[in-house]
This record gives C-alpha cells, structure tokens and sequence, in this order.
C-alpha cells in the first residue's frame, strides 16, 4: 500500500470511535451547503458561488444559506443578484452586525452588479445578523446534515461557536455544530505552514474556530488554488451575455498583468471539494492546524480532527473542471 493511502486509511479509521467522518462516497445523497464567502476583495469568490449554483442545478447540493463574513454595505446585495441570477433569490442572506472586516473589491465589479443586474434585497439592514441566521438555519436540519464551506473570513464561525441558546435553540453554539455540522470545508491556510489571507486578516477568529471546532475540517490552502487560473474561457465565450459572473471576470482580469492567463482558484476548489467530495481530485494530510497571534499557520502532524488538501489529480485538469462549471448559464437562459 503506497504511503499515501496508508495514511489516509489511518485518518479515517481514526473517526469510527466518533459520530462523525470525512467520507464522502460517490453514492452519498445531496449535500446540504452553507456558503460562508467575503464576496470581495477578491473575484474567485464569485467563481465559487457560481458553481455552487451550477452543482445545486445537477441535484448535487442544497443550498441553505449565503452568508457574508464582511460587512461592506453592499455584500448582501451582491449575494442575492447571484442568487437571483441563479434562478433562487429567496437563499436567505446573512451579514455580520459586530466587529467585522469591511474589505470589498478595488475593481469595483460589485458596484457594476448591483446596478446593472436584479436584487431583491438592497442593503445589508434588510438581512439578519449572520450568527442569527446560522442558528436558525442549523437548528432546522436533520443532524449531522450540514456543510459549511467558508472561503472569507472566519469571523461568523467564531462567533457562532460563542453563541448561546436562543430562540432557535436551547444550545449553545459549540453543542449546535456538533449536532447538527457533519464537515467544514475551509479555503485558509497555507501548508505546511506560511501566511494566507484568510486565516491571517482575523486572526483571533481563527484561532477560535481551528482551536475549538468539533467535527471534521478540510482545508483547500493557498498551494491548491494559486496554479488553478479560471475565467479567460469565460470571457472569451462570445455566447454567453448579460451575466454577472462573466461581468465580474471581465471587469476584473484586464486589471492586473498577472491575471491575464486567469485568476487564481483558491474559493472555487474550495466549493469543488464541499460538494463533490475530495477523493477524485485530491489526498488528506492529516494533523491539526495552529495558527499564531500574527495569523501565522502551522501544522501539527500529531494533531487529530482536521486535514488540508494535497494534489493528486493534475492541476490543469481541475483548471478545466472549473473553468467549464463557471460558464453555467442558469435554467431560464437555457430554456
């Protein structure tokens, strides 16, 4: 048996003895997602939602909520016109209401989306509070059923796991994902160990989760998405039209020299793995990840509970992966 696999035999037996595990057979029914994305700064985010959609489209997920982990008045606007785009604009919003980063987009493709394409909600005061919306939504799932996938910041799963008891439920929020969370799917880190932007910028938040989370996490770290360009056969499609997701790569690609092969598909994998599992695409070092006052990671290879992603598939192969599910058109354009 190659090491590899030696390996990864050993991280999951290592869950029989726990109510939980990492399998994701191929046979396995829809996944049941909450999309946890900073929508902004970057546009890799708006490749991701778009194949969430086009996985929920193949029957392959259920998306329960898009939750925001940046507060930029707008976000939860920029959300909804791809829900609506998508063809579901009733997906519940959520938008951190405390302490949260404000970070948005230097392109400026939000400010295109918002004005050029339909959104229900318009601001960030006509959605709930992210945590609000995470209790609600959890409580109301069967157990272990839930993904959370985050490609932002993890200041709403930190603030989740401090919550307590509420109107939704008489747990706290620690006793709540265990419960009700079967797998974390996280873009962050960057292994072995290095600076990533998304564990870095709140750093005291990922300490929280990383340190205290109680089922299965799976992290896609900066090594996975950084050879992954997406989005020039996207804009190059001279079929697809008034589309925001296209909008956003076209705003955006001509803007930096070093995107002009495509830009990098840290988020995007991220989703891929949620969804579809990761054996086809990827092995598990398994371990634990620290993370320093800084923002700092490491990784302990002693450490149980947690793994981050390792290349198995060729890359260009997920490149094309991608690059395909983001020019998913929605249903009404198809018929």
């Amino acid at each position: 048996m190659q090491l590899n696999n030696y390996k990864l035999l050993l991280f999951c037996l290592c869950f029989l003895c726990v109510p939980y595990s990492y399998a994701q057979k191929v046979s396995r029914k829809t996944v049941n997602i909450i999309f946890d994305s900073d929508m902004g700064p970057d546009y890799d985010d708006v490749g991701a939602i778009t194949i969430l959609h086009a996985l929920a489209d193949k029957g392959e997920c259920n998306i329960l909520a898009t939750v925001a982990s940046t507060k930029y008045e707008g976000v939860a606007a920029v959300l909804n016109v791809f829900n609506t785009y998508f063809d579901r604009p009733d997906i519940p919003v959520g938008v951190p209401k405390g302490n949260a980063l404000e970070l948005r987009d230097s392109q400026h493709w939000t400010d295109t989306l918002m004005a050029k394409y339909p959104h229900r909600i318009k601001n960030n005061d006509e959605v709930p509070d992210a945590v609000k919306l995470y209790r609600k939504v959890l409580a109301l799932q069967p157990d272990n059923s839930v993904t959370i996938v985050t490609i932002g910041f993890l200041t709403n799963l930190s603030n989740l796991l401090n919550s307590k008891s509420d109107e939704y439920s008489p747990l706290s929020g620690k006793q709540l994902i265990s419960k009700k969370v079967k797998l974390l799917v996280c873009m962050g880190g960057k292994f072995p160990s290095g600076y990533e932007f998304n564990v870095m910028k709140d750093a005291a938040a990922s300490q929280n989760v990383y340190g205290n989370w109680n089922t299965p996490v799976i992290f896609s770290g900066f090594e996975i998405g950084e050879k992954i360009l997406a989005g020039v056969p996207l804009i190059n499609n001279k079929a697809i039209k008034n589309d925001p997701v296209k909008e956003a790569f076209s705003i955006s690609i001509p803007k930096a020299k070093e995107d002009s092969a495509g830009r990098k598909s840290w988020d995007e994998t991220a989703v891929l793995v949620a969804v579809k599992g990761y054996q086809q695409y990827y092995t598990l070092h398994t371990g634990k990840i620290k993370v320093a006052d800084d923002g700092k990671n490491t990784w302990d290879d002693k450490g149980k509970g947690q793994a981050y992603l390792v290349e198995k598939l060729d890359f260009k192969k997920v490149q094309h992966i991608i690059n395909e599910l983001i020019m998913h058109e929605p249903h009404h354009k198809k018929g």
